[in-house]
């Protein structure tokens, strides 16, 4: 939209007021005889100057050659005629005739410059406002109804928007989607001054980046000239907005690209795991297998037991190494689907500890449960699991004789589950190290072990919103300490909870 640096105001009635103050002042000085003629026509001149701050470069050059005239009429010799007598005089006129002119140029010239300099700070100050904005969206889309508003105020009119695939604000017809299309295909301004599409009555200005456009808009001009200035200032609107979407989707590919890297990475890394892993619990199934089948019959009872007992717990090593990889490779993707509710902890305590002491019956396993734990909300697969995982590592890694420990405690804003034994403890170096993928402390010794478990306990931490960490234990021993935060629960999921109708 055009605009004036100037408030708007009556500048001819303004203009009037001058010449008709400077009229009265010059005819009073010259009735009291208080200056010559030649102080006279610099009053003249000052109207002259005066009204020019006003009035355009024509208005000014009128109004400077009627005061000419009537300066002529009234103070010249003979008076009341538009004769000039002295030559002297006729010298006087010309003066002041070209000295108005020259300065209604100059102030005309200077207001060009004004008027251009305020047109030049507002698209400076659009384009501004507009970056400002693309930096503080959060996505580039976001920003569309600002970029609309702007352009509607170049085109003093509604707009119309085509990003990707999808119009924004006004609606268009057919032959202007179509328009709009082509514009953005071609990365070319249609309409007129464009030297495409002339004849239609509105701008197609295309939302272009360094390698392509990724939309375009509509300037209706009914209402609006169609100025070049006006064009490359909405163009240059566009092309900020180009420029926005074109880093929106490098970057969405860049993070899509690091993604499906990562994935294969981890799928790779996980297979040859797998390959590694899996070898010496099979051969220990094969093996047992083998000797049940074929020498069962010169086997003692006792050492068929023992065969069966092998088969069955190497089975379970399997079952639990597939378990913890799939669960690590399926958290690990980018956005899982986890599904939480409203459990209590120490019901989940209690399932993991009577399960593992079934499968380690000759190990102490000791719980201190505080009273009046808070619910929590979580997935309660994914926290047994974190619980199992923990717990098997301490048995693992800590004397027969000595119980493993798990305890709770509670405050306004934080749940805490520890896990602790009396084992070696992990090295300065490793306690941050034990918890990636693959990695196994130089405590771990000859025991087996791929390095998943502590990496999927982090990875459950992460993705339920809670904290897991290592600090040695007073005393020698480890301790895994599990934090999640106190969150208010509904009083529907309450009574949901305590069994009781809402």
């Amino acid at each position: 939209m055009r605009q004036t640096c100037f408030p708007p105001r009556p500048v001819h009635l303004l203009a009037l007021v001058i010449w008709l103050v400077a009229g009265v002042a010059m005819q009073w000085l010259d009735h009291h005889q208080y200056l010559d003629l030649a102080s006279l026509a610099v009053l003249l001149v000052l109207a002259a100057t005066l009204s020019s701050l006003v009035l355009s470069p024509v208005a000014s050059l009128v109004s400077s050659t009627l005061g000419v005239i009537a300066f002529n009429w009234c103070f010249i010799s003979p008076r009341g005629t538009l004769q000039v007598d002295l030559r002297e005089q006729l010298l006087l006129l010309l003066i002041l005739l070209t000295v108005s002119w020259t300065v209604a140029l100059l102030m005309g010239r200077q207001r060009a410059m004004t008027l251009e300099a305020c047109r030049q700070t507002r698209q400076a100050e659009q384009l501004r406002q507009l970056g400002d904005s693309l930096r503080d969206a959060a996505s580039p889309e976001d920003t569309l109804p600002l970029l609309g508003q702007m352009l509607a105020q170049l085109a003093r009119q509604p707009v119309s928007l085509l990003a990707g695939e999808q119009l924004h604000l006004a609606p268009v017809s057919a032959d202007q989607l179509d328009g709009l299309r082509l514009s953005c295909q071609i990365s070319k301004a249609l309409g007129p001054g464009t030297g495409r599409h002339e004849e239609q009555q509105a701008w197609y200005l295309p939302l272009r980046g360094r390698t392509a456009s990724f939309g375009a808009a509509l300037l209706p001009l009914e209402q609006t000239a169609p100025d070049q200035a006006l064009r490359l200032q909405a163009q240059g609107l566009c092309d900020q907005m180009g420029l926005a979407l074109e880093r929106s989707q490098t970057r969405q590919q860049a993070m899509a690209d690091r993604n499906q890297a990562r994935q294969q990475a981890l799928r790779n890394t996980l297979l040859a795991a797998i390959a590694h892993d899996y070898r010496t619990p099979l051969a220990c199934i094969l093996g047992a297998a083998t000797a049940l089948l074929e020498q069962r019959d010169r086997l003692q009872p006792e050492q068929c037991q023992r065969l069966a007992l092998t088969i069955r717990d190497e089975a379970l090593a399997l079952s639990r190494l597939t378990e913890n990889t799939l669960q690590l490779a399926r958290l690990d993707a980018p956005g899982p689907d986890i599904t939480t509710d409203w459990e209590a902890l120490d019901e989940i305590i209690s399932t993991v500890v009577q399960r593992l002491r079934r499968r380690c019956p000759v190990r102490q396993i000791r719980t201190r449960l505080s009273t009046g734990l808070p619910l929590v909300r979580c997935n309660a697969i994914l926290l047994a699991q974190l619980l199992d995982n923990l717990l098997d590592n301490a048995l693992k890694y800590s004397p027969d004789q000595q119980p493993v420990e798990v305890e709770t405690a509670f405050d306004q804003d934080r749940i805490w589950l520890r896990v602790m034994d009396r084992g070696p403890g992990i090295a300065p170096g490793w306690q941050e190290r034990i918890f990636g993928t693959f990695e196994r402390g130089p405590q771990s010794g000859d025991r087996r072990g791929t390095g998943i478990g502590l990496a999927l306990c982090r990875t459950i931490a992460r993705v339920s919103g809670g904290q897991l960490g290592y600090r040695p234990r007073e005393g020698g021993g480890a301790c895994f300490e599990y934090s999640l935060p106190v969150l208010p629960v509904p009083a529907t999921d309450t009574d949901h909870t305590n069994g009781e109708q809402p």
